[in-house]
């Protein structure tokens, strides 16, 4: 099968790549190839060149009523490069990805003789919330269960779905394993981004970007010992309450992701702190 049969024909994608003006995320039409190509309209055009690497977060989520305990929808960090540019179109073919159903890998690829950039990024501990208690939830968020994290990994950035917290001040609350990929990531640079799906409640056909809020973020680690962390818990759970036994689980680790700055779609953001944007 290929991914179109998971995806369907058309969908909505996020773009996140590495160029010379820093790091570009683009809101872009998707339409999956038989031959698991990806051709993506840019409404707002774009700066690709021939060969440059992407990575595109995908998932078949046409709702906030399709999400359960399970999690039961097709999504993948598909890493790609870039076959042809035209205009407001990008043409990728697939270097490697991992089509993920619930906690379970359905489908897969890797390009003969690709293998993800190695990384030799010492990992450090990320600094300390600066937060001692919860502030204001953000209601709107409370239906959106899940949003795009995008880590600034070597060679390409590298993106995956979970679930997360917000508040009224744009405050991310993260909760995952500590050996995962994404954590490891964190702790090589706290620097990322974080993507909120914004079709639940609004839907815009003709600017598309519109559907999704985009922003530059910094990473924290809540622990364990502070009081921020079991009212953050609280309040996962009361947002989730199916996942409680994941929210309970003692090996689980927090993350608050502080927001630097609102992004807009095609918008550079410079790769190290300092640059000029």
């Amino acid at each position: 099968m290929a991914l179109r049969d998971y995806l369907n024909e058309q969908l909505l994608g996020i773009v996140a790549s590495y160029q010379s003006t820093g790091v570009v995320h683009h809101i872009g039409v998707v339409y999956p190839k038989r031959n698991n190509q990806l051709q993506i309209f840019i409404p707002r055009g774009h700066a690709l060149a021939l060969g440059s690497l992407v990575t595109v977060h995908l998932d078949n989520r046409t709702g906030i009523d399709e999400l359960d305990a399970e999690l039961r929808v097709y999504r993948t960090s598909y890493k790609g490069r870039v076959l042809a540019a035209e205009d407001n179109w990008v043409l990728l073919e697939p270097l490697e990805y991992a089509l993920i159903h619930g906690v379970k890998v359905v489908d897969g690829f890797t390009a003969p003789g690709y293998a993800f950039p190695a990384d030799s990024r010492p990992e450090r501990a990320l600094p300390l919330s600066p937060l001692h208690s919860i502030p204001p939830v953000e209601p709107k968020d409370n239906d959106n269960k899940v949003g795009v994290l995008t880590t600034l990994a070597q060679g390409q950035p590298h993106t995956t779905v979970l679930a997360f917290l917000s508040t009224a001040q744009d405050d991310v609350f993260l909760i995952s394993m500590p050996d995962s990929f994404k954590v490891q990531q964190l702790r090589r640079d706290p620097r990322c981004f974080f993507t909120i799906d914004e079709r639940a409640k609004f839907t815009f056909e003709q600017s598309i970007e519109w559907n999704y809020t985009i922003m530059e973020m910094q990473a924290h680690q809540v622990p364990a010992s502070c009081p921020l962390f079991e009212q953050v818990r609280r309040s996962f759970i009361l947002k989730n309450p199916w996942e409680v036994g994941f929210f309970l689980s003692p090996a689980l680790e927090m993350f608050h992701l502080q927001r630097v700055s609102l992004v807009c779609s095609g918008q550079a953001v410079a790769r190290q702190q300092g640059e000029s944007r």
